[in-house]
């Protein structure tokens, strides 16, 4: 092994190994046996016994080989009126019984070709539980290999308890990988060895030309910068399962390697030292550094990257945002695997509805936002706009004209789709952008991050967007007043607040979105219910959803009252009264006013008039999106110009509050500030001016030789 990678100097000490082989391995495309591989793996396995190797099998494709056997015993007892029926979807419990029969009676032939004797060990997820199984496992197991047989495990998913052995990923171990690492772990294995249908860990889909084959996994460095492809095409997991398993078996002191199974001699040769495949290891870090990218230095990417985008043609700043929406389209199906993949873990992470809510990129998201990013596209371009144009004095002319605000940061939680509206909106505007998503979305981001750069060109530098993976770095970011030139903080109220109290740099953002909806007198009370009802219920976890209801006291006992609170109740949301509504409406109190619920449920409280509605809303609400609905034109007049909030609607839902619906392509968030930009943020919003001065050899001079006239010259041709 002289003059191999140091990293795997390890393995001259393995002695006993745990071989791990997937479905993929076992089975041919078709679904049947790969018997020239099962034969090739046996005889590896006959060599490393030989030269004194410990080896254990944990073995897939017991269900896969029993659904083939019970399809063909099926068809066979079948007539042609029974085959022309609908075929009931095979049981899987009954398929893992008859196919793990069959799949130890062909390991046994092959082994006994090569005089080797194995046995047959079947485990559950509760049998783990039971330290006595435990103990007597690893006794069993001491005994097999003391005797030089090859123990042979599988889940038994015949009479697994499991509410769905093939899906459910819940318990000690979830399938066979999370079950070779169990075992690795409890019979104090030196090494697993994890065989996949391709070479090992890619840092992105293996079909993918510029995927990159990973040779020494590192935790810090690659963690949530891989983009996974589709699952295995049988089995359960595929890679990402591999990789879980391969990790959480390494930092707990096993190493793993990855390697395909489809070579004959794989094994042998991970074990003579070749770099084959990807290894996981707890010191993995020490072999390869992780070269980290500074908080500048990204900044400073982001901002030379900008200037290289507005140096381009606005046909080219154009044909990026093309490029983009329809590389999204055409990676639909791997975001959505990714998506689910960050719902799930949310979900068993007891995260909250309403994030998980915000989480999921729902059916037709995709396509929604390349058409968002498409209509971004073909508006006009918004850099380098004259919009004043002043003569000074004779051949002096003044130029006020848009232009990028430079570098963004922008903090987000949740929602995914917030990556792709900010990152179109920067380009459009010409921006450099840096991005933290929440953690909950890291697997979204990092694959909308991957396909978003892919698409700019190298003439701009896929550096024009950054993406933040460590929460520890943001406290750096906030400090790089000298390169970053706004941040934009999307989240809860405590986000904003720590953000606006740990920075110089400007901040534009809301805190809270406690939109109100007033219902006044005069209301046309159909068309209220319509409008309550959306508020409130059409996406409960937005900002712009209703969160509290005024009501004028002329309606409280009201019959269009009555039938509105039905109908909110009919849709599930759950109302709560301030003191009024409590005690009129017999409601559970509400406890604050300034509540933001982001879920089905809402405040209703009663008010005198008008001003008593505006008066509540300045002192309880948000500055947000704020709603009356009236037919007394006066009233309605009143509420408009009196509510001081970004957004203020007559006889509208709140949901209208958003900058695809206003027609500005996309929104970069929702400003309550009420400096520079206001309201839904899109293109505009991200732009500052400058001033361009074009003369003719003019001098101050102490304005001794100079007369100004100042003419405006805006509108002239």
């Amino acid at each position: 092994m002289d003059g191999l990678d140091r990293s795997r100097a390890f393995l001259k000490e393995v002695k006993r190994l745990v071989i791990k082989v997937g479905t993929a391995v076992v089975t041919r495309a078709d679904g049947r046996l790969a018997l020239g591989r099962l034969g090739a793996l046996c005889e590896q396995i006959k060599d490393l016994n030989t030269q004194g190797y410990e080896v254990i099998v944990v073995s897939s494709g017991a269900v896969g080989l029993g659904r083939q056997r019970l399809k063909y015993r099926r068809l066979v007892n079948s007539s042609f009126a029974d085959l022309q029926k609908p075929q009931v979807e095979l049981d899987g419990k009954a398929c893992a019984a008859v196919g793990q029969n069959s799949l130890m009676a062909l390991y046994d032939t092959l082994f006994s070709q090569l005089d080797v004797t194995s046995a047959q060990l079947l485990v559950t997820d509760n049998d783990f539980r039971d330290k006595a199984f435990r103990n007597q496992l690893s006794e069993t197991v001491q005994s097999l290999l003391a005797l030089k047989v090859i123990p042979i495990f599988n889940e038994n998913d015949a009479v697994s308890t499991r509410r769905a052995p093939y899906e459910d990923s819940s318990g000690i171990f979830w399938d066979n990988d999370s079950l070779a690492a169990l075992l690795a772990l409890e019979l104090k294995a030196d090494l697993l060895v994890l065989l996949s249908d391709v070479e090992g860990l890619y840092s992105g889909p293996p079909s993918d030309p510029k995927s990159k084959l990973i040779h020494t996994y590192v935790k810090e460095k690659h963690q949530g910068g891989i983009t996974f492809g589709d699952k295995s095409r049988v089995g359960r997991g595929g890679m990402t399962a591999k990789v879980k398993a391969a990790v959480n078996a390494a930092y707990a002191g096993i190493p793993v390697v990855i390697t395909s199974g489809y070579a004959p001699e794989n094994i042998i040769k991970v074990l003579q030292g070749e770099c084959l495949g990807t290894l996981f290891h707890q010191d993995a870090h020490l072999w390869a550094p992780v070269k980290e990218c500074s908080s500048r230095e990204m900044a400073v990417a982001a901002r030379e990257s900008s200037r290289r985008l507005q140096a381009i043609s606005s046909h080219d700043r154009r044909k990026i945002l093309l490029d983009i929406a329809d590389a999204l389209q055409a990676n639909e199906k791997l975001i959505k695997t990714e998506n689910e993949t960050d719902v799930a873990t949310a979900q068993q992470a007891g995260y909250e509805k309403s994030l998980i809510a915000r989480l999921a990129l729902k059916p037709g998201k995709i396509s929604s936002l390349a058409n968002s990013i498409r209509v971004l596209a073909n508006m006009e371009d918004p850099i380098g706009r004259i919009l004043k144009r002043t003569e000074l004095a004779d051949g002096l002319v003044l130029e006020k004209t848009s232009s990028p605000l430079g570098v963004l940061l922008i903090v987000f939680e949740s929602r995914p789709d917030a990556l792709v509206q900010i990152a179109s909106l920067a380009i459009r505007s010409g921006n450099g952008l840096l991005l933290k998503g929440g953690k909950e979305a890291k697997r979204s981001n990092a694959i909308l991050h991957k396909i978003i750069t892919d698409a700019i060109p190298d003439s701009v530098g896929g550096k024009l967007i950054g993406l933040v993976t460590s929460r520890e770095e943001i406290p750096d970011l906030l400090k790089l007043d000298d390169v970053i030139d706004l941040v934009i903080p999307r989240g809860s109220n405590k986000l904003v607040s720590q953000i606006k109290n740990s920075t110089k740099i400007p901040v534009l953002g809301h805190a809270d979105g406690i939109c109100h909806v007033y219902l006044d007198k005069s209301a046309n009370m159909d068309m209220a219910k319509r409008i309550v009802v959306d508020a409130k219920v059409d996406y409960p976890a937005a900002c712009n959803a209703m969160e509290t209801l005024l009501v004028h006291k002329d309606l409280s006992q009201s019959e269009g009252l009555s039938e509105l609170i039905v109908d909110l109740r009919v849709e599930g949301v759950t109302l709560y009264g301030g003191p009024q509504a409590s005690s009129l409406l017999n409601f559970p109190d509400a406890g604050s006013f300034h509540h933001e619920y982001n879920s089905l449920a809402c405040t209703v409280e009663i008010v005198d008039d008008v001003y008593a509605a505006i008066d509540h809303i300045h002192q309880h609400g948000s500055a947000h999106t704020d709603c009356i609905i009236a037919e007394d034109q006066e009233v309605a007049e009143v509420f408009l110009h009196q509510v001081d909030s970004a957004a203020v609607f007559h006889n509208a839902s709140t949901r209208f509050c958003d900058g695809a619906r206003f027609g500005l392509g996309a929104e970069v968030g929702i400003s309550t500030s009420r400096i520079h930009a206001r309201g839904p943020v899109g293109v505009e919003g991200l732009l500052t001016t400058r001033w361009i001065l074009k003369g003719s050899g003019q001098v101050v001079d102490g304005d001794k030789d100079i007369v100004y006239t100042h003419r405006d010259l805006t509108n002239e041709s």
